[in-house]
């Protein structure tokens, strides 16, 4: 049986380097549609050896959602997004029309979106 966050490390692991998701997106492509508070809970609880590019997940204004309970880790994921050709803007903001990620048209056919 599949866990709810393993639902979430599985999607977030399909994005590509130099993509980026928002957590509403996977939060949907997970199966959780109007849960994206609940992907950024999954994420926050993400360790080295897990293997997911929790990094590649911003908030749907194409920024990194900051938190003083992160310590540190806001700055990390933008420096981990622009090692991946990721530009932020001035106002630490991409350009989601450029950086969001398609999934694959069989995942959508598969949750019928």
């Amino acid at each position: 049986m599949t866990t709810t966050y393993e639902r979430i490390y599985d999607v977030v692991r399909q994005i590509p380097s130099g993509r980026v998701a928002t957590y509403g997106q996977v939060a949907e492509l997970a199966g959780l549609i109007g849960k994206p508070r609940l992907v950024g809970y999954a994420l926050y609880r993400v360790t080295d050896d897990m293997a997911v590019p929790w990094h590649r997940v911003i908030n749907a204004k194409g920024e990194v959602s900051r938190s003083p309970v992160r310590n540190g880790t806001d700055y990390l994921q933008q420096a981990l997004l622009e090692d991946e050709g990721i530009i932020f803007n001035n106002k630490g903001k991409i350009e989601l029309s450029t950086y969001r990620w398609h999934p694959p048209i069989e995942m959508l056919e598969r949750l019928e979106i």
